[in-house]
């Protein structure tokens, strides 16, 4: 048997653990540079807030008090879903994480897998404040399904199960195939004018059909449908690329103000790499104007560096995103986005280059105590020179704090 648990409404929860009081409130959470609803609680849903919808569109909602409004805030929901997953590798056997707020367990030898999976749900939101639900199947594809089922309804109190084949049956003849895990949006229309509207409809295709319409992983998804297991749990794979970028609040014209922000993202990817024990040998940097104002002049434009030996050091790194960077700055543009990817990684372990003219053990010894530095006293108690904060070109106007990640805003609780 195989679980999903996947985080309720994870961005609006992860709000509301440290502001009690959007309890039972229509909240959303914003886009970067707050461009549109990318999130949602069950009371704005029921309000008809739509997924995706330009923030314009419902600010007199907000302004009035009617919904609540939360800049994103990713350094706190990325937080909180490592608290979440490390407290559910704490129980699991095996777990695979499937997205920020999702992840597979393993339930085979569990005597009772949905009351193993219902005392684990509660001791992640017990230790977290996160709610989640709780689906429970035989392969991946039914137990995604059927954690829908359980947010959907709430008579499931969370937890469901899809456990026999009556269930098996039932389940499949009630779920939409636009939900169905695995099938993409632009298999959809075909699928509708064919006539397959539920699961059901997918699963009385002859497995041939569905090879041509949706390759191979359509083949997975739909004999998953007809109770078969052909995903099983998979290890972490490593990343093959880390990337940063972001929107700016207004359009950059100058390399002077847009160089820093570039080096900003390449520290960025640096870290992630530093905490992986990963290491790059390719930087690239794109840079791109503003699409949705085509009065402007319109330019966009990439450039990659290769390293002679993969590092992670910041000081390599943000310097090879300046080369890239002044490779396709073209003046006269406004651009309203950049980013950097890291690319080619490997294990920090790498092998050397004959004319490598960096002591390489040590610049070890070096980063590991800037590692030091940076975890006892905040990730900017030491910089590169050139490396601004590109938090300060992004419009956040609704952001809420760093409640577990900046020591200044953790929350001070007074007691009388």
């Amino acid at each position: 048997m195989i679980g999903l648990i996947d985080c309720n409404n994870f961005f609006v929860s992860c709000e509301r653990v440290f502001r009690p009081q959007l309890q039972g409130r229509p909240v959303v959470v914003l886009s970067n540079n707050d461009g549109c609803v990318v999130a949602r609680s069950n009371e704005a849903k029921a309000l008809g807030i739509a997924m995706g919808v330009p923030y314009f569109q419902i600010r007199r909602c907000v302004e009035a008090g009617q919904v609540t409004a939360c800049s994103s805030n990713m350094r706190l929901y990325r937080d909180m879903s490592r608290r979440v997953m490390s407290l559910i590798a704490r129980r699991a056997p095996r777990v695979e994480i499937y997205s920020v707020d999702e992840c597979f367990i393993d339930l085979d030898g569990i005597d009772d897998p949905l009351g193993f999976g219902r005392g684990l749900a509660a001791f992640v939101t017990r230790g977290t404040g996160i709610p989640v639900s709780l689906g429970v199947s035989s392969n991946k594809t039914l137990a995604k399904m059927a954690s829908r089922f359980a947010k959907r309804y709430p008579g499931y109190h969370g937890c469901c199960a899809i456990d026999t084949e009556a269930k098996r049956d039932r389940a499949v003849r009630l779920f939409d195939v636009a939900d169905v895990w695995g099938i993409g949006r632009r298999h959809l229309d075909r699928l509708h004018r064919s006539g397959v509207h539920t699961a059901y409809d997918l699963t009385l295709w002859s497995e041939d059909r569905v090879r041509h319409v949706l390759s191979l992983p359509g083949v997975y998804t739909w004999r998953e449908l007809r109770g078969q297991a052909c995903l099983p749990l998979e290890p972490r794979q490593p990343r093959q690329s880390v990337t940063s970028s972001r929107s700016f609040r207004e359009p950059i014209y100058d390399l002077e103000t847009l160089r820093p922000l570039v080096a900003d993202f390449a520290a960025q990817c640096c870290r992630t790499l530093r905490a992986e024990g990963t290491a790059a040998a390719q930087v690239s940097v794109y840079v791109r104007t503003d699409r949705f104002r085509p009065d402007l002049p319109q330019y966009a434009n990439s450039a990659a560096l290769r390293l002679d030996v993969a590092t992670s050091d910041v000081r390599e790194l943000v310097a090879a995103a300046e080369r890239c960077l002044e490779a396709v700055f073209r003046p006269g543009y406004g651009y309203k986005k950049a980013g950097v990817t890291l690319g080619d990684i490997a294990v920090d372990a790498v092998q050397g280059h004959l004319f490598d003219t960096v002591d390489r053990d040590k610049q070890r010894r070096l980063l590991e105590a800037i590692d030091r530095i940076q975890q006892a006293n905040g990730r900017h108690a030491l910089r590169v020179a050139l490396q601004g904060d590109v938090e300060q070109s992004v419009r956040r106007d609704h952001r809420s704090p760093c409640y577990t990640t900046r020591l200044s805003d953790i929350i001070t609780v007074r007691a009388d």
